[in-house]
């Protein structure tokens, strides 16, 4: 687990980690130069085998806290560093990595190794259960996992047949071999979304890749409020849509379209252009079928769903910001720049597909 300045979720995620059950298991938290007390919480699941209540949970061989290669390599992401640094000391046949941010709900190790082997798959990753909070992230954040769930599909990036491929860092399963096999975070140490850099060295290896919602096993929070949301879909947004400009500009449009179509309707009506208005009526009820249709993929709420249409400018914009944040090479994230090297372009694959279907986007 990497983790910078995560003393708001850190106990959270490690209570839930200490009590798998099913398979034998280590932990292991790197603390990438955090300023924080992430280091000291980390520390005190060290001694979790004192715990009576844990000292019966025979699965869990251990739990460790070292540090990230400071200061960060060039060509290095800090989370690409943060992992890497732990698999030297990792012992297991299968490695998790996982965020800080995610809570494990009871058996859900287990289960997902038991699932990578049913499926022969040499690489697993979850999409977790989005909790939101705050009317900005209701607005914002179902439109962002829909527009994944719409471009990018589970059976594409499951099916061998397809160069698709994707994950979500919050949640990625691999076979230690396998990670050998592709040279793991060292090959993508430098790529702002290392989690789909490293899903495509994958599947084009031939190795079988999983992917799925990971409802009932994982569940996550990802931002706790507006400056980070805003930080996190800067670096990410750019990278996860061939032709984010594009998709400003439509999605703007269908905002206006959305909501000023009933009121034309409701306009034509009151001057007595009946046949006018019951056009403008049945248009306006079509494109709102389909933009709930469309956002319902995305597994919120029906509520968030439609408080989601007055967040159409908000994703126009931040798609635009990272998208400018990116050309410009100042792309911030947990109190560091990097230079964009990772372009647009380079984060898809030739057919302009492939990045992750419902929810690339983890920290």
């Amino acid at each position: 687990m990497p983790a910078r300045n995560e003393e708001a979720n850190l106990e959270r995620c490690l209570r839930s980690l200490v009590v798998q059950r099913g398979v034998p298991f280590e932990i292991i938290v790197v603390d990438d130069g955090s300023t924080d007390r992430t280091r000291e919480i980390a520390e005190s699941f060290t001694r979790a085998k004192e715990c009576p209540f844990l000292a019966t949970n025979t699965d869990l061989v251990g739990a460790t806290v070292i540090s990230a290669r400071q200061p960060l390599p060039e060509d290095w992401t800090g989370k690409s560093n943060a992992c890497a640094t732990a698999v030297e000391s990792a012992q297991g046949e299968w490695l998790l990595f996982t965020d800080a941010d995610t809570e494990h709900l009871d058996l859900s190790l287990a289960h997902a190794v038991a699932e990578a082997e049913e499926h022969a798959a040499g690489m697993l990753s979850y999409s977790p259960e989005q909790a939101i909070t705050g009317a900005s992230q209701h607005a914002l954040m179902p439109l962002v996992f829909s527009e994944l769930a719409t471009v990018y599909k589970p059976r594409e990036i499951c099916d061998p047949r397809s160069s698709v491929a994707a994950a979500n860092g919050q949640y990625i399963l691999i076979r230690r071999s396998v990670y050998d096999q592709v040279d793991g975070f060292g090959a993508v140490s430098g790529s702002l979304l290392e989690d789909v850099a490293l899903a495509r060295r994958v599947k084009s290896a031939g190795v079988g890749l999983r992917f799925r919602l990971g409802a009932g096993l994982v569940r996550t929070h990802m931002y706790r409020d507006w400056t980070e949301m805003q930080a996190g879909w800067t670096k990410n947004l750019a990278l996860l849509f061939p032709h984010p400009q594009r998709l400003a500009v439509s999605r703007l449009v269908e905002f206006f379209l959305l909501m000023l179509l009933p009121v034309f309707a409701i306009l034509s009506a009151a001057s007595r252009h009946e046949m006018v208005a019951l056009v403008e009526a049945v248009f306006g009820v079509i494109l709102w079928i389909e933009f709930i249709v469309r956002v319902r993929r995305a597994h919120f709420g029906l509520g968030s769903t439609v408080f989601s249409a007055f967040g159409l400018p908000l994703f126009s914009a931040l798609l635009l910001r990272s998208a400018a944040a990116h050309a410009q090479g100042q792309v911030k994230w947990k109190g560091r720049t990097y230079a964009g090297s990772v372009t647009s372009r380079a984060a898809h694959p030739s057919n302009g597909k492939g990045i992750d279907s419902a929810t690339t986007g983890g920290k």
